[in-house]
């Protein structure tokens, strides 16, 4: 069985192989892609896989754009951080999808599923491109509510600088303070606007506004200068330095 990870979190991409083979799945990994630039070039270039493993939001934007740029023929399972309201919308339209983070006995479920199923009906079908295209400019969120002291406060995302992961849990910086926000990085940026914050790595998502400078890093990455950076390093990850270029210049 040939599959195609399309996954721009490297951990996550291990972890499902790892689930796979648990589940005594016998598959060949042809790719793990990270971005709809590549998966675009990829789907251009070679035979349709047996099976795709596509997470929703990639490294340079989501993962629906894909189907309005080319015909994917191949069986998708979906991996999503979506609430679960858009999780609603795949069932009715009979895309199997899987919520982050994967469990071993829902992965054997959607496997069990898509070995049962016809895999002419497996194709996302047109239905899904218009889904997926209204849901590819959700609404995005004006506030955020953040633990202070004792209570809970909201703030504006306008005032976010940036939001970092430490120990498991998620911290918001403004000009003045820090706060404790109760979401993980992949539900918070999921919700937040994506002309105004970039997800530079797994831990780290900037603000443009609070980025003052950039200067080259080892190994071809960038790192930046940013408002009250309290102690951090803000390096962008290698593989998404061109698109964060791209992403500074809009």
């Amino acid at each position: 069985m040939q599959i195609l990870i399309i996954e721009d979190e490297p951990r996550a991409a291990n972890q499902l192989q790892k689930l796979l083979t648990k589940n005594a799945f016998n598959f060949q990994l042809l790719d793990i892609i990270d971005t709809v630039k590549r998966a675009v070039v990829w789907f251009q270039e070679n035979p349709a896989p047996d099976l795709v493993f596509l997470d929703i939001q990639l490294a340079d934007g989501l993962s629906f754009e894909i189907f309005q740029k080319i015909e994917v023929t191949a069986p998708i399972i979906f991996t999503t951080a979506f609430d679960e309201y858009a999780i609603q919308a795949f069932k009715v339209n009979s895309v199997d999808y899987l919520l982050k983070p994967i469990q071993q006995d829902e992965l054997a479920k959607a496997l069990t599923k898509f070995k049962k199923a016809n895999t002419s009906n497996a194709v996302v079908p047109s239905i899904i491109k218009e889904l997926l295209a209204s849901m590819q400019k959700p609404e995005k969120r004006l506030g955020i509510l953040v633990k202070d002291g004792s209570g809970f406060v909201q703030i504006k995302t306008s005032e976010l600088l940036y939001i970092y992961s430490q120990d498991s849990m998620t911290f918001g910086i403004t000009d003045t303070k820090r706060y404790i926000i109760d979401e993980t990085m992949d539900q918070l940026f999921d919700s937040l606007d994506h002309t105004m914050f970039y997800r530079i790595n797994r831990g780290q998502i900037v603000s443009k506004t609070s980025i003052q400078k950039i200067d080259p890093y080892f190994n071809h990455r960038v790192k930046l200068s940013v408002l009250n950076p309290k102690d951090q390093d803000f390096v962008v990850s290698r593989k998404k330095v061109n698109d964060f270029k791209e992403w500074m210049n809009k």
